[in-house]
């Protein structure tokens, strides 16, 4: 059975079926609405570095063949082949996305889905309709990523923009030149990106910036079909280029690295004949081809350029004092201050991004844990008031202990205000920045006190536990013991330290946070009339003693409580 994912939900695809030869399929349709579903092949920044590996009508395929295009079949839209094994190392991420060709929103999407189908079974399915976007005319639907293997993760992410959003969130931007006269359609021909019954003009596509003489096409023994997307008509012979392009992309459209902060794209150079002996751009190899397949206009050094300054050319001398010496000579980099990385929103917070594993709980830094609802289907309790943010269809309600749990939690101390959380989502817990441990529990037992307790799955079992003692206030101490197979989340104050119980092994009683189950603990007084009766009590009068079999340990926090 196909497992179902809702937006926000990762798994590791090798939980999902073992084979790396799938199939992509997506089903996507308005009424009067035109989609283009296109795959971007991405590197480790989430960049259209190599655009050989953006998948899409007129390109159906990656330079290995790891990524083909299919075309509709199955009910589905459009669907594609995926090798997982054949994927260079280069490539990171895959990133399935449906553009809207022409004027409309995703709002008005009827229920649609992207599904992932291995040795002709389908094992996953992610399901969306028009409710889940609004003004969107692009969106993300789903990814593949590489994280310690391949993973999966329903995005379900738009832009209003469309497909210039889009690749502005790949690193690039849509640049459309001056059109020349319209040409007239061959009989039976396929402008642009639209379907044969479509008569809106294509939104990808746009006429060439220049009207080129072009050759007599050659006579056909038979009529041809339709060109798809960009690809010239049978038998069209195509100008002479400064150099042979490495994709087959021929369309004018052109991707440029974004804008410089505080500035604009400068417009593309006029077009000139090509010429084999033309000089290349300043600070580019010579005759570097665009996005497009043709040559691009020369960009602003520092942006997005292969090298600084172009190979062999000496760089400008430096202002004395701008990080280097008199007379010292420097490439022009990254100014100083901005982040090796990159500069921008994006590269400064890229180390603060959330870390998805395809399980159910994740532990995102020290302080911020997140789990998964989806996986296991179990809710979770949690503290009242730890959750900082949640994504998905997640419910919280009331956890009450009923009479007699709140006669004893007030009697003992270890009460604990629970909420339940259940649902389909993704759920942040924190508490006071305190450090958080997720501790797994495969049908054993452990010793936490309430007071350190974050959240737990509900499939475990928990009660207080009496410590019994002599020469303290009330004669015992208690704690929460919790059983069973499940997660349990211990806060801390600050880095705890984890030691090997022995028979010396002493614990201040509101330094310690847990211990084995199977840990005998014996309550060690050292309360004396005669010295609480002066000044200078050490303030150690109650301490833990713990014993038992190897393999027991204690956890200590460097505060007390």
């Amino acid at each position: 059975m196909a497992r179902q994912f809702q937006r926000g939900h990762k798994a590791r695809i090798s939980d999902l079926t073992p084979g790396t030869d799938l199939y992509v399929g997506v089903q996507i349709s308005a009424p009067g609405l035109t989609f283009d579903i296109s795959c971007f092949g991405l590197d480790a920044d989430e960049r259209l570095s190599d655009d050989r590996y953006f998948v899409f009508f007129n390109q159906p395929k990656s330079p290995e063949e790891s990524i083909q295009l299919l075309g509709a079949q199955a009910g589905d839209t459009e669907s594609f082949r995926v090798t997982l094994d054949k994927i260079p190392s280069r490539i990171r991420k895959l990133s399935f996305t449906a553009t809207i060709d022409g004027a409309g929103q995703m709002s008005q999407t009827a229920p649609g889905y992207l599904r992932i189908v291995a040795g002709g079974e389908e094992v996953a399915r992610y399901s969306f309709d028009g409710s889940e976007f609004s003004t969107e005319r692009a969106v993300m639907l789903g990814d593949f990523y590489f994280k310690d293997g391949w993973r999966f993760a329903a995005v379900g992410q738009g832009f209003d923009g469309g497909l210039e959003a889009l690749l502005k969130n790949f690193g690039g931007e849509v640049e459309e030149e001056t059109p020349a006269a319209p040409q007239q359609p061959q009989p039976g021909a396929v402008p642009g990106f639209a379907p044969p019954a479509q008569a809106t003009p294509p939104a990808f596509a746009a006429p060439p910036a220049q009207a080129i003489p072009q050759p007599a096409p050659v006579p056909q023994p038979a009529p041809a079909p339709a060109p798809q997307g960009f690809a010239p008509p049978p038998g069209h012979t195509p100008p002479p280029a400064p150099a042979p392009a490495p994709n087959v992309h021929v369309a004018p459209t052109v991707v440029a690295p974004l804008a410089p902060p505080g500035g604009t794209i400068p417009p593309p150079a006029a077009p000139v004949a090509p010429a084999p002996t033309a000089p290349a751009p300043y600070g580019q190899p010579p005759q570097q081809p665009s996005y497009g397949g043709q040559p691009s206009a020369p960009m602003p050094p520092g942006y997005g350029q292969p090298a600084p300054y172009g190979a062999g050319q000496p760089a400008p001398p430096m202002p004395p004092g701008y990080g280097q010496a008199p007379g010292q000579t420097a490439a022009y980099e990254v100014p100083q201050g901005a982040p090796r990385g990159g500069a921008g929103v994006t590269a400064a917070l890229q180390a603060f991004k959330e870390t998805p594993t395809g399980l159910r709980w994740t532990q995102q830094n020290k302080a911020l844990v997140r789990v998964d609802l989806g996986i296991g289907g179990q809710p979770v309790l949690a503290r009242q008031g730890s959750m900082v943010l949640y994504q998905g269809k997640v419910d919280f309600g009331y956890k009450g202990a009923g009479f007699m749990g709140r006669v004893v939690g007030n009697a003992t101390g270890q009460e604990m205000q629970l909420m339940r959380c259940s649902g389909q989502g993704q759920v942040f817990l924190a508490e006071n920045s305190a450090h958080l441990h997720p501790v797994e529990l495969q049908g054993d037992a452990i010793c936490v006190s309430a007071e350190n307790v974050l959240a737990f799955d509900e499939s475990l079992s928990y009660e207080v536990r009496r410590i019994e003692g002599h020469g303290i206030p009330g004669g015992a101490l208690f704690t929460m013991q919790f059983q069973g197979t499940g997660t349990i989340v211990v806060k801390t104050h600050g880095t705890p330290v984890v030691l090997p119980v022995t028979p010396t092994t002493f614990a201040d009683c509101n330094a310690v946070v847990a211990w084995s189950a199977g840990s005998q603990v014996i309550v060690s007084s050292q309360v004396r009339m005669r010295r609480n009766a002066y000044p200078g009590d050490t303030g150690e009068s109650v301490n833990l003693q713990f014993r038992g079999a190897p393999g027991n340990f204690i956890v200590v926090q460097p505060y007390e409580v």
